[in-house]
């Protein structure tokens, strides 16, 4: 993989994930080549991962009037 993950937006690591998966899928990869796209892949959706995680905290803490922050609570419905 030539780009650096964390030079990629969330939105082209997806893409780029998606690609892998497509080739990979396809089953005409020699070996070498299917592993290396493989962990280039595990890489991409960690790094996905890692940054949802980044937005879910985010979201979940909001400013309250006194600049002080504070946990947002969603209620599921059942």
């Amino acid at each position: 993989m030539s780009n650096d993950n964390q030079t990629l937006t969330f939105e082209q690591s997806m893409k780029s994930l998606e690609e892998l998966v497509e080739k990979l899928e396809q089953g005409d990869v020699p070996l070498e080549e299917a592993i290396t796209m493989f962990q280039d892949g595990m890489k991409l959706s960690k790094d996905c991962q890692d940054r949802l995680q980044k937005v879910e905290k985010q979201m979940t803490e909001v400013l309250s009037e006194d600049g002080e922050i504070s946990t947002f609570q969603v209620e599921e419905d059942e």
